[in-house]
């Protein structure tokens, strides 16, 4: 397996570090939108962070714990597990989540790594290793952080 199989990506938003924090965590689920099956088909929910997890819930049934939070520093990091569903019971990876102020704003900077844990032919790879790997799961962050971006824009406009 490759070892280098990190993520890292990588926004400025135009707010302090404690709104970008609380707009990460408190808003994720007005910014995430799934955009491929991760959780189940026809199973589509909202996700948030709720006691002490990441979860997808459901208007209906039980929700699918994505991970527990192993660190959580208002204005500076969150740290989290993530599994998908298709995920055997012991495969895990870890992303987190730092919050920098900088001129302008806050340079949100997520790692999404351990993906050395999870085998070549497993399905959450959609057959891809190494560079087109990480590729992919770059863009699909990098999708998911300029949703949130949009989401920070939004929340500053209606404060200001």
């Amino acid at each position: 397996m490759n070892t280098n199989e990190n993520v890292r990506v990588t926004t400025v938003v135009a707010v302090d570090p404690a709104t970008a924090f609380a707009i990460f965590t408190g808003e994720i689920g007005m910014w995430w939108k799934p955009k491929v099956d991760l959780f189940g088909k026809d199973r589509k929910g909202v996700m948030r962070f709720e006691g002490g997890r990441l979860v997808e819930a459901y208007e209906s049934g039980a929700p699918f714990e994505v991970g527990r939070v192993l660190e959580w520093n208002p204005g500076e990091n969150v740290r989290f597990e993530w599994r998908q569903r298709d995920f055997a019971p012991g495969d895990v990876t870890e992303v987190e989540v730092r919050f920098e102020r900088v001129a302008g704003g806050t340079r949100v900077t997520l790692q999404h790594r351990g993906w050395d844990r999870i085998a070549a032919p497993h399905p959450a790879r959609h057959g891809h290793t190494g560079d087109a790997f990480v590729s992919m799961i770059g863009l699909r962050w990098a999708d998911l952080l300029t949703a949130y971006r949009s989401r920070a824009a939004g929340m500053r406009k209606a404060a200001g």
